[in-house]
């Protein structure tokens, strides 16, 4: 499965098209554009799955300065405080990375 069998490529592309300045990322947002914060938990779970890039079962800081790439190869790297904010965000427990709980987050805010 790939992001593009959940989400709207229209939908991908507008949402990266608005954060392509560096420092213009909100992870609430590009959940808002790209019709993440629309799918049900299990949407999110399973979109999850496919962005978390080694399979771990977590998104960790490394891995989440990718997120855009995950998206579209040519995509931005996030930078240094967006990957901060992103990862502060998303993580509850502190412990560094982002669950499935933590992307999930998202869709209700």
């Amino acid at each position: 499965m790939s992001l593009t069998d959940l989400l709207s490529p229209s939908d991908i592309a507008a949402a990266l098209r608005d954060c392509q300045a560096p420092d213009s990322f909100s992870p609430k947002k590009f959940f808002q554009i790209s019709g993440m914060s629309k799918k049900s938990s299990s949407q999110l779970k399973e979109i999850f799955r496919i962005l978390d890039n080694d399979q771990s079962g977590f998104i960790e800081e490394d891995e989440l300065k990718y997120f855009l790439q995950r998206f579209e190869c040519g995509a931005r790297v996030l930078t240094a405080s967006e990957t901060k904010t992103f990862l502060a965000a998303a993580d509850h427990d502190g412990d560094g990375k982002i669950g499935a709980e933590g992307i999930t987050c998202f869709k209700y805010r």
